[in-house]
Order: structure tokens, then C-alpha cells, then sequence
């Protein structure tokens, strides 16, 4: 049993919570959060110990496993202090605010003889599982050019005040238009990338404020790029463009071609997402063929969009898991969980070390819309 603590309980805390329940092999002993009456709504719902404060979370000698999930500026200094108090950090995205406070952090697990970990998790999704062994199996040949998208629709325009969490937890909206999509959200296309292709060798970035207001109490504030754009070389020889935003259409697609076929992926934060396979050399399905031949003869495009090829099946069905409602269909707490299996083994959990630093890099060289860079990262 691997015990694990949790310091922030905003609006995410709850999905971790959701999702912890499908890993009786961790355990919580406790959270904390500067917000005394978030903690408390928190603790209440969840029949959790709610720590008294930050050090006596960070001195429980029976935590083996710091999840924090506080605020993106804050990570660096709570990553560093709980790697010097000898716990082991799995991090919500970015590690830090800078390269070299990402670097600093990984260096500093490193010499203390601990592990940093970075979410998120989708990363680790069946769907996953199920792409890479497509491409593994050789269904597509050799992988060439990927568009992976982290639209997330116009949420500005919606009504993002009134959202909560399970334990009542407010979406902190202003803060992540502040903070910026990309810092976000570029992860979750990112840890899909990074997992299937490598590390990156060299990219392109740009970075833009297109909606500067959005909407009431975002007068005067400092906001972040609401649209960034990457085209990423992999040393794999892979060919990637992600883009992340706050307003075009929600789309979260991954689209992988081979020289033999194309790989679609629906949803990058639906664990199990439909995951559909076609090739050159195959014939496409009944509709896709009818609304192709109706275009053709009516001479206009269809107002519907099909996903490209067939759906592939999941091995046998796994046993039922607790998942977060839509649409952030993550097993939020399976990076913990492969962290705490790998600790245990003695090995390094796959988004440890260099890899998670790898992909805080990605992520802020996007949000900075750096232009060209080659990362000082790598694995």
C-alpha cells in the first residue's frame, strides 16, 4: 500500500479523487490547501484528513507520495520542498514556470534519490495502449506525419462562473486565462506525442492573444496566449502539428498517417476514445463512401463530419473503472498508480525525470511562441 497526500483541492483535486477509487493499491492519508474553507468542503465530501498545515502534510511519515496540484506558479517551490523533505513528487502540469526551474526540480529528485513525476495521465490511457500497438503491429507503416488538436471550444463565452466541482470547488476560469491554454492543455497532446514518437529534435512555435477580453472580471488582467501552434520534428523522424486554443470549435483529435494508412484518435481525454484504422489499400466504409459519392454529385460538401476509417476494437472488456464525467474522460489517478508500481520495482515511471522535463520544455517553448528552438532536453 502506497500512501499518497494531496496539496491543492481545487477544481481538479476531485478528479483524482474519482479516479483514485480504481487503485486500492494507493491510499490517501491526507490533503491540505492554503484555502482553509476549499479544504474543509473538500475533506467533508471526500471523509478526508485535512492536514493543519503545509509542513506537518509535508512531515507525515507515512506519505510516500506528494500530488500537487496547486496553481502552475506555485509547483516549483512546493516541488522543491517536498523533495526536500524526502517525498517522492507526482506534479500536475508544468513542473515549473521556466526551463530552468523544470531543470533545477529534476535535478534535485535526482540527487536526493527520489522521482518526479508529470501529469497528465492520458498519456497512459487504454486508448493509448491501443494506438501504439497499432503502429507497433505495423497497421500504418512507418509513421509520418501526425496533427494532434487541444481545442477546447469557446469557453470564455460560456458560463465557466457557475461551474463546480464534485466537493463544490470553483473553476478557477480567470486564472487560466492568465496562465494561458497552452500551460493548460498542451500536455495532453504532448504526453500522446512524446509516448508514440520520442523526444523532439528541433520545432516551430507560435503564440498569439486573439480574444483579449473575455467577458467580465478580465478587464486589466495580464492575460496569456488563447492560440499556439507547434510544428515539432521528432528524431524518430516523425512530422507533428499541435495546435491548443480557447476558442475554435472543441476538437481533441489525433490524427497519425503512415505510409500504408492513417490512425484517428477521437478524444485525447476519453481513456477508452474510439480509435479508428484505415488503409490505403482498403476499401472505406459503406457511409463514408455514400457521403463521398453524394458530394460528387451534388457538387457541395455534406454539413457532417466523419471520422476517417473504422473503429478498432479493445481487447476483452476490462473490469468497470471510475472515471471523471465528460468531458475529462482521464484516469487522472493512473500516473500515480504507474509511479507507485514503478518506485516499488525500482524502476523510473515512464513521465519521470527527463521526460516529464522534456515535455514542460515543449509546453513552454508553445506558450511563448518561441519560433524555432531545439530542446536542451532529451531522453
Amino acid at each position: 500500500m502506497t500512501k499518497i497526500a494531496l496539496i491543492g483541492t481545487g477544481f481538479v483535486a476531485d478528479y483524482y479523487m474519482t479516479t483514485l477509487a480504481n487503485y486500492p493499491g494507493l491510499a490517501l492519508a491526507g490533503a491540505w490547501d492554503h484555502d482553509s474553507g476549499r479544504l474543509g468542503e473538500f475533506c467533508r465530501f471526500h471523509d478526508a484528513h485535512a492536514y493543519g498545515s503545509l509542513a506537518e502534510c509535508l512531515g507525515d511519515p507515512d506519505v510516500a507520495i506528494i500530488v500537487n496540484l496547486t496553481s502552475p506558479e506555485s509547483h516549483y517551490a512546493l516541488n522543491c520542498a517536498a523533495l526536500d523533505a524526502g517525498k517522492h513528487v507526482y506534479c500536475e502540469k508544468p513542473l515549473g514556470m521556466t526551463f530552468e526551474q523544470a531543470r533545477g526540480v529534476v535535478d534535485l529528485a535526482a540527487s536526493n534519490g527520489l522521482t518526479i513525476c508529470g501529469a497528465p495521465a492520458n498519456g497512459l490511457s487504454d486508448a493509448q495502449e491501443l494506438t501504439a500497438g497499432l503502429i507497433a503491429a505495423g497497421r500504418i507503416g512507418t509513421p509520418r506525419l501526425a496533427y494532434a488538436e487541444m481545442e477546447d471550444g469557446p469557453v470564455f463565452r460560456d458560463n465557466w462562473s457557475k461551474w463546480r466541482s464534485r466537493s463544490g470547488a470553483k473553476w478557477p476560469g480567470l486564472h487560466e486565462f492568465e496562465i494561458g491554454c497552452t500551460l493548460e492543455h498542451a500536455g495532453y497532446g504532448l504526453s500522446w506525442l512524446v509516448s508514440l514518437f520520442g523526444a523532439v529534435a528541433t520545432g516551430q512555435a507560435f503564440s498569439a492573444l486573439t480574444f483579449p477580453d473575455k467577458g467580465p472580471g478580465t478587464t486589466g488582467l495580464a492575460l496569456a496566449p488563447d492560440f499556439s501552434v507547434g510544428c515539432l520534428s521528432f528524431r524518430s523522424g516523425v512530422t507533428a502539428r499541435l495546435t491548443c486554443g480557447l476558442a475554435a470549435p472543441r476538437d481533441r483529435s489525433l490524427t497519425i498517417v503512415g505510409d500504408e494508412g492513417t490512425i484517428v484518435v477521437r478524444d485525447l481525454w476519453d481513456n477508452r476514445s474510439p480509435v479508428h484504422l484505415s488503409r490505403f489499400d482498403g476499401k472505406p466504409p459503406l457511409l463514408q463512401r455514400l457521403a463521398g459519392r453524394f458530394e460528387r454529385q451534388r457538387g457541395r460538401v455534406l454539413p457532417l463530419r466523419l471520422t476517417h476509417g473504422r473503429p478498432v476494437p479493445y481487447p476483452a472488456p476490462v473490469k468497470a473503472r471510475w472515471i471523471s464525467a465528460f468531458p475529462s474522460q482521464i484516469d487522472f489517478a493512473r500516473g500515480i498508480a504507474v509511479m507507485a508500481q514503478a518506485i516499488a520495482a525500482g524502476e523510473a515511471p515512464f513521465f519521470s525525470g527527463e521526460r516529464a522535463l522534456h515535455l514542460t520544455e515543449l509546453a513552454l517553448a508553445l506558450n511563448e511562441g518561441a519560433g524555432s528552438f531545439t530542446p536542451r532536453s532529451g531522453f
